[in-house]
């Protein structure tokens, strides 16, 4: 079975532009209640994860700071601290199950590094348990 069938596209998946600011960052991922989203460039490829650990470690460096200085650091300014590797949207489900397990999602791009999207864990495990219902009903 292809990745595809899980996929949940980009357009579906709140990102955030690496030139983004730490204030829109705060802002979106609040409104959203994410702790971890898909970080792109100007060009849709690919970057990396933000978490909020990482803005949390960024917020501490800053010392003594006001709300209103977030609008002035770039997310390129911030740490990160784990790395979500993507996967092609070529590869099979089995290469999905190992990130899966140490991530909440697992980023999906095109042969160019564009992101197209995630799969969430959910998905997976919910495929998985139902595969598994069906088999013992049988």
């Amino acid at each position: 079975m292809n990745i595809a069938f899980f996929l949940i596209p980009k357009q579906d998946v709140v990102t955030l532009n690496i030139q983004s600011t730490l204030r829109q960052a705060l802002e979106k991922m609040e409104y959203h209640r994410y702790s971890t989203v898909p970080l792109v460039d100007d060009e849709g490829k690919y970057v990396g994860v933000l978490t909020e650990g990482d803005l949390l470690w960024k917020l501490k460096s800053l010392g003594d700071y006001r709300f209103q200085d977030t609008e002035n650091i770039r997310l390129t300014e911030i740490d990160r601290y784990q790395e979500y590797k993507p996967i092609p949207i070529y590869g099979e489900v089995e290469g999905i199950i190992t990130k899966a397990i140490e991530q909440n999602f697992v980023p999906v791009i095109d042969d160019q590094g564009v992101f197209i999207g995630i799969i969430r864990r959910r998905e997976i495990l919910e495929f998985y348990s139902d595969n598994i219902i069906d088999r013992m009903l049988q």
